[in-house]
Protein backbone atom coordinates (compact mmCIF):
# COMPACT_ATOMS: atom_id res chain seq x y z
CA UNK A 1 0.00 0.00 0.00
CA UNK A 2 0.97 3.59 -1.01
CA UNK A 3 0.69 6.87 1.62
CA UNK A 4 -1.33 9.14 0.05
CA UNK A 5 1.04 12.28 -0.95
CA UNK A 6 0.26 15.50 1.33
CA UNK A 7 0.93 14.10 4.48
CA UNK A 8 3.86 14.57 5.93
CA UNK A 9 5.94 13.38 9.37
CA UNK A 10 6.84 16.01 11.77
CA UNK A 11 8.73 16.09 15.54
CA UNK A 12 7.29 18.78 17.56
CA UNK A 13 8.22 19.41 21.02
CA UNK A 14 9.48 16.04 21.25
CA UNK A 15 6.02 14.17 19.72
CA UNK A 16 5.74 12.52 16.40
CA UNK A 17 3.01 14.12 13.76
CA UNK A 18 1.84 13.29 10.99
CA UNK A 19 0.11 16.29 9.28
CA UNK A 20 -1.83 16.99 6.11
CA UNK A 21 -0.47 19.40 3.41
CA UNK A 22 -1.38 20.37 0.51
CA UNK A 23 -4.73 18.91 -1.30
CA UNK A 24 -4.30 16.29 1.81
CA UNK A 25 -5.57 19.30 4.11
CA UNK A 26 -8.49 20.26 2.61
CA UNK A 27 -9.88 16.40 3.24
CA UNK A 28 -8.02 15.60 6.41
CA UNK A 29 -8.17 18.42 9.37
CA UNK A 30 -5.86 17.82 12.80
CA UNK A 31 -2.97 15.48 13.69
CA UNK A 32 -2.00 12.29 14.59
CA UNK A 33 0.44 11.62 17.16
CA UNK A 34 2.36 8.45 16.25
CA UNK A 35 4.51 6.20 19.40
CA UNK A 36 7.75 5.15 18.19
CA UNK A 37 6.59 2.21 17.02
CA UNK A 38 3.84 4.31 14.47
CA UNK A 39 6.93 6.57 13.58
CA UNK A 40 8.89 3.03 12.95
CA UNK A 41 6.19 1.57 10.18
CA UNK A 42 5.65 5.20 9.03
CA UNK A 43 8.81 5.69 7.68
CA UNK A 44 8.75 2.08 6.35
CA UNK A 45 5.49 3.11 4.42
CA UNK A 46 7.12 6.51 3.22
CA UNK A 47 9.97 3.73 1.56
CA UNK A 48 7.79 2.31 -0.26
CA UNK A 49 8.16 -0.97 1.72
CA UNK A 50 5.34 -3.47 2.02
CA UNK A 51 3.53 -5.01 4.84
CA UNK A 52 5.88 -8.52 4.64
CA UNK A 53 8.75 -6.03 4.75
CA UNK A 54 8.02 -3.96 7.80
CA UNK A 55 7.44 -6.94 9.75
CA UNK A 56 10.67 -8.70 8.89
CA UNK A 57 12.08 -5.02 9.85
CA UNK A 58 10.28 -4.75 13.47
CA UNK A 59 11.03 -8.79 13.81
CA UNK A 60 14.90 -7.90 13.41
CA UNK A 61 14.60 -4.18 15.53
CA UNK A 62 12.45 -5.03 18.13
CA UNK A 63 12.95 -9.02 19.03
CA UNK A 64 9.67 -9.28 19.86
CA UNK A 65 7.32 -12.41 19.07
CA UNK A 66 6.42 -11.94 15.59
CA UNK A 67 3.09 -12.90 15.73
CA UNK A 68 3.03 -10.35 18.30
CA UNK A 69 3.78 -7.80 15.92
CA UNK A 70 2.16 -9.25 12.88
CA UNK A 71 -1.09 -8.54 14.81
CA UNK A 72 0.11 -5.23 16.04
CA UNK A 73 0.92 -4.14 12.68
CA UNK A 74 -1.91 -5.42 11.03
CA UNK A 75 -4.29 -3.39 13.78
CA UNK A 76 -2.09 -0.03 12.77
CA UNK A 77 -2.54 -0.80 9.05
CA UNK A 78 -6.24 -0.96 9.29
CA UNK A 79 -6.66 1.85 11.43
CA UNK A 80 -4.44 4.27 8.94
CA UNK A 81 -6.26 2.69 5.96
CA UNK A 82 -9.88 3.40 7.48
CA UNK A 83 -8.39 7.30 8.24
CA UNK A 84 -8.25 7.47 4.52
CA UNK A 85 -3.78 7.85 4.58
CA UNK A 86 -3.73 5.32 1.37
CA UNK A 87 -3.85 5.88 -2.09
CA UNK A 88 -6.15 3.13 -3.71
Amino acid sequence: MKLKKGFVIREVAGETLVVATGEASKSFHGMIKLNETGKFIWERLIAGKNEDQILADMTEVYKEDPGVMKTELRSFMEKIEKAGFFDK
